[in-house]
This record gives C-alpha cells, structure tokens and sequence, in this order.
C-alpha cells in the first residue's frame, strides 16, 4: 500500500493507471459495454456512396469501411492488446530471468554458453525478426503472444545477467557461501528478492513494448487476423480513407499511444520509487 500512494502522489501516474484500469475493464466486460457486436456490418452504417460514417449519435466513433461500429471494435480491441501484452511479456520476463540469473549465478561454461546464445538473438532486429516468425507460423492470437515473447526476452536476460553478477559479488553473498549455505538458499534468500524490483519494473515496462509490436505486426498483415479485432488491424483495414476518414485511424491510434505511455510512466515511476539511488531527484 505504501507503494501505491507513492505512486499515486504523481498525477501523471495517477493518470496512467486511471486509464488502464479503463482499457481492462472495457477488456474484461467487452461484451457487455460494446454497444454492437464487432463484426456486425450495418446497412445503414455506411453512406450511399459506400464510404464509412463519421461520429454520430449512432455510432460515437463512426463505422468502418464495411459499415461495423468502430467503438466496439476498439473495446474488442482492447481484450486483444490487454492479452497478447500480459501474456508475452509475462513469458518474456520469465525466460529471460531464468536465464539472466543461472547465467550470472551459475557462471562457467554454461553462464558463457547461455550469455553467447543471448547475444546471437539480440543481433537480429527484434521487429524483423518476429515478422519472419509470424510468416512461418499461422498467424493467431497465442501465435502472436508467444513470437512476441521469443523476441523481447533477451534484452531482460541481459539486464537480469548484469544484476546477479553484482549482487552475487556482494559480502553477505561472500559470507553465506563461507558458512556453508547452499546456493538454492542463495538463490532464494538473496538474490531473487534484490531482483524483484528489476523485475518488477521490466514486467511492467515491456507491456508497452509489446501492444506496440502486436499493433505493427497486425498493421503488417502477420499479426492479429480479422474478423478477430485488433488496434493494428483496424488501422491496416483503413488504410484506403487516412484521408477522408480520420477517425478510423485517430481513434485506434490514440489507443495504442495512451496504454504504451501509460505502461511507461507507471514503469518509470516503479523505477524511481524501488531504486533508491533515485529517490528525491524528481
């Protein structure tokens, strides 16, 4: 609780988790809080010509150019973004502090091996690199989760490697080693709970990494398949009217920026407030 007043004291932090608490209860209750069902085409949801309507009593958002209300799709949306970011991030962070920590406790050949094989996944380019793998793959929404997982978890390895080092190197490690404890007592005693903050805060920070790259990977046609609606989807589905339909790219667009920002802001405030090193300087 402490914790979270201190986070609260930040209205820009206030904010952000104001907004996401917003976006997991569209999530959560889409059913229910959609206005349409997502994939319904209207009749009348389209102008005579066949282009989409604009924000109306109607249709708050305005429709698409298949005449579905976009409001609903992007509270569909949401459910998307929400899963593919816990639930990737969520693998990312457990890979990578798996390996992180029995490269940097282990040490020896296998800290090498692991740390070598960490290396060779971070030279390739994260966003080429799941592209490449949601071709080979059929694209679906576990699919998209899991590729985004296999691409970010190095960067937390990395980080999480360089952490146990330094606390592994610590005197009270030095000492429980001298009277003989065992290294799970170690390992579960003293390092975990002073990686906790790090990994705390990658948990939450890399949740924006990952609404991000589902929306590009969904905007490039490997991601999220429609019907099944998806921020990055519904602003590749738009592309034909950028200009004479602004809202079928304003509205999702806003989305996706407002729930990464919020990501980050929280996450930097986690920093700031688990680290302190660097209390008191904001």
């Amino acid at each position: 609780m402490t914790l979270l007043m201190a986070l609260l004291k930040r209205k820009s932090v206030a904010l952000s988790l104001l907004f996401i608490l917003i976006v997991v209860v569209a999530a959560v209750f889409a059913p229910w809080l959609a206005p349409y069902d997502p994939t319904e085409q209207f009749f009348d949801g389209l102008t005579i010509e066949g282009a989409p309507l604009p924000p109306n009593s109607d249709f708050y958002f305005g429709t698409d150019l298949l005449g579905r209300d976009l409001l609903s799709r992007i509270i569909y949306g949401a459910r998307t973004s929400l899963i593919i970011g816990v639930v990737s991030n969520g693998i990312a962070v457990i890979i990578g502090t798996l390996v992180g920590v029995t490269a940097g406790f282990v040490r020896g050949w296998t800290g090498s091996l692991l740390m070598r094989f960490t290396d060779l996944m971070m030279s390739f380019p994260a966003l080429l690199l799941a592209i490449a793998l949601a071709a080979i793959l059929r694209p679906s929404l576990w699919i998209v989760a899991l590729v985004i997982a296999m691409v970010n978890w190095v960067q937390i390895a990395r980080v999480i490697y360089s952490e146990t080092i330094s606390i592994a190197a610590k005197d009270f490690v030095a000492v429980e080693r001298t009277i003989g404890a065992s290294s799970l007592r170690i390992l579960f005693s003293h390092l975990l709970p002073h990686l906790l903050p790090t990994i705390l805060v990658w948990a939450t920070l890399g949740i924006s990494t990952t609404v991000l790259l589902e929306a590009t990977l969904s905007f490039l046609g490997v991601g999220v398949q429609p019907p099944m609606p998806s921020w990055g989807n519904i602003i590749f589905e738009s592309q034909t009217y950028f200009t004479s339909a602004l809202w079928l790219v304003l509205f999702p667009g806003v989305a996706i920026i407002a729930l990464s920002l919020s990501f980050n802001l929280v996450g930097d405030a986690l920093r700031d407030e688990l680290d302190p090193t660097l209390k008191g300087r904001l």
